[in-house]
């Protein structure tokens, strides 16, 4: 944990705080938190500072805050990726968001079983968590924003130019393609990354993505898995392009 994340409405007036639980658990167990410790501190998709120990017992620890003025931007990635087999999705998630993306859309493809969005893993109260696990290890605030589509044809031929008015649209495909690298300019557009199934788009999904503006990329000869293929994207955006908007 390189950040610790509270709500906002866990502080009171005066920028206290008083955790239980995992938080705690961290501070005292493994950064051996004690009394006029200073630790690097933000609010969920708020701003971040330094919080000094106040108190530090066995379950619990007390924590005064000083926030900083600013919250950190948005991630400039977006990115819609066909809904992986449930034990791969709940693995994606922490490492999603401490690489950093704005916005997480998970959609049906023709090779995407019907029955992996019964999953729990798509449920707020179990992925939020992951999620939170993955800002406190890059340091960040701003949680992905998460969006299901189950019918992606609908989406990206009414809904996508309102989710995504502009930036440039990239489709990861195995095969032919621009090389990933001639597409990423020193400019500051948004991205929306679109990544398919383990067994790649079929040729009828390719040709909606291309209609809906979206150029086809590939990372070199070889064929990734999904959790593989997404971290390496996200990972290139940042070498090259920066993560913010």
């Amino acid at each position: 944990m390189n950040l610790l994340i509270v709500n906002a409405d866990e502080l009171d007036d005066n920028g206290t705080v008083t955790l239980a639980g995992r938080r705690a658990r961290h501070v005292i167990d493994v950064l051996h938190g004690k009394r006029g410790q200073t630790l690097k501190v933000g609010v969920l998709n708020g701003p971040r500072g330094t919080g000094t120990i106040e108190e530090a017992g066995k379950t619990q620890v007390t924590i005064r805050c000083r926030l900083g003025a600013e919250t950190p931007v948005i991630p400039r990635a977006d990115l819609l990726l066909a809904l992986p087999r449930p034990k791969v999705m709940k693995r994606m998630w922490a490492p999603l968001a401490s690489m950093g993306i704005g916005h997480l859309y998970l959609t049906n493809a023709e090779k995407v079983e019907r029955n992996y969005f019964d999953t729990h893993w798509l449920d707020p109260a179990h992925y939020e968590p992951l999620l939170i696990e993955g800002l406190e290890q890059a340091g960040d605030t701003r949680l992905p924003d998460v969006t299901v589509i189950k019918r992606l044809k609908p989406f990206l031929e009414d809904e996508l130019d309102s989710a995504f008015p502009r930036g440039s649209r990239l489709i990861a495909h195995p095969g032919e393609g621009t090389p990933w690298g001639r597409l990423l300019a020193s400019d500051k557009e948004r991205l929306m990354i679109a990544v398919g199934p383990e067994g790649g788009w079929t040729d009828f999904e390719l040709r909606m993505f291309e209609r809906a503006g979206f150029k086809r990329i590939r990372l070199g000869t070889r064929t990734l898995r999904t959790d593989t293929a997404c971290i390496a994207l996200l990972a290139i955006v940042q070498a090259v392009k920066g993560v913010e908007k």
